[in-house]
């Protein structure tokens, strides 16, 4: 099945969305639905040439805002193209769904059109960051602030697979991200967790810390949503630094200039590695089907990265793994529960 793409979400909508399609759908055999107001649609497929053969257009009357209130797409603008693209995402007319729009309006569609995975109460919200020895997945990044040890468990599960199936890993470390590396660190809620994520059989390697997110020493992060968007902010916002004085400090004078030419391939590595257009799209993992959430500054090459995501999300069939390890969970907390009950009985 396609993916939809919400063609009037993000700062430059929608010709840079459609441009990322475009090339998505010429470079990388995605067959795609376009979500939009369909005569802008079709002008920004006639302005790049599209490929039409690998794209259809499905017209929306309303767009949500950046501004608008989140729950928008579910009282006020139920034709908006962010809430048909989670309907085709529900109705099975497509594998998953792509937005550069509203997040507050992505995850409200995502949870309330599309649907979670069976037992996942809270879906997550991850990111893919750089580290020194190749990406790490941090989660959740701000779909839930307020969570439960069982919630930060499903994490758990969710970033490992995703870790797995689309990155790679083929055992996954997943860790805890407290104020300390030792088992009695952090707050009551990360000491509880700690103990919980120990009956899960992840690959679980303990607490770790913020240093730990970039240092290549683990492959999962698991946190609230509160302290990982924080991170994220505070991540794209280095990078958006580093970059900015570099370039500054590279035209200072003659002499570096000189030398900038000469390093240039090394600044250009650098310059892709810290680029969220390489990373596209943060997943919602927990959803029943696919749901990417890019950058509201996305641009085509940052949309045609994130349908990427989408298609090796789908192809590995990443939300039934989910589905099948959460229920597997489940019914050995029953298993346990029951036995309890027996115990108790039997005293």
């Amino acid at each position: 099945m396609p993916i939809a793409v919400d063609a009037m979400g993000g700062d430059h909508a929608p010709a840079a969305v459609v441009a990322g399609a475009v090339r998505a759908a010429r470079e990388d055999g995605v067959e795609l639905i376009l979500v939009g107001d369909r005569e802008a649609v079709e002008r920004a497929l006639v302005a790049v040439g599209g490929a039409r053969d690998r794209i259809e257009v499905v017209h929306a009357e309303e767009v949500v805002g950046m501004e608008e209130s989140p729950i928008a797409p579910i009282r006020k603008k139920r034709r908006s193209s962010i809430r048909l693209c989670g309907e085709l995402v529900r109705e099975r007319r497509a594998d998953a769904m792509v937005s550069a729009g509203n997040t507050g309006a992505a995850l409200i569609v995502a949870k309330m059109v599309v649907g979670t995975v069976p037992g996942v109460d809270r879906p997550a919200l991850a990111a893919v960051l750089p580290s020194v020895t190749g990406r790490t997945v941090l989660l959740d990044v701000g779909a839930n602030v307020d969570t439960k040890p069982v919630h930060l468990r499903e994490f758990a599960v969710m970033g490992h697979f995703y870790a797995q199936e689309v990155l790679g890993n083929e055992f996954p470390r997943v860790g805890l991200l407290s104020i300390g590396e030792e088992e009695g660190k952090g707050d009551d809620l990360t000491k509880e967790v700690f103990q919980v994520m120990k009956t899960t059989g992840l690959n679980f390697v303990g607490n770790v810390e913020g240093r730990d997110v970039f240092a290549g020493t683990v492959d999962v992060v698991v946190c609230d949503g509160f302290v990982g968007n924080a991170i994220l902010k505070s991540a794209e916002s280095l990078a958006d630094f580093i970059r900015g004085t570099l370039r500054e400090e590279l035209r200072r004078s003659l002499r570096t200039r000189l030398g900038y030419l000469m390093a240039k391939p090394a600044f250009t590595a650098l310059s892709e590695r810290i680029d969220y257009s390489e990373y596209g799209a943060a997943p919602l993992l927990g959803v029943d089907g696919g749901c990417f959430i890019a950058h509201g500054r996305s641009n085509a090459r940052a949309i045609q990265s994130a349908i990427r995501r989408a298609q090796e999300f789908v192809r590995a069939d990443v939300a039934a793994k989910i589905r099948d390890k959460v229920a597997e969970l489940h019914r050995e907390e029953h298993r346990l529960l029951h036995l309890g009950e027996g115990e108790e009985r039997s005293v």
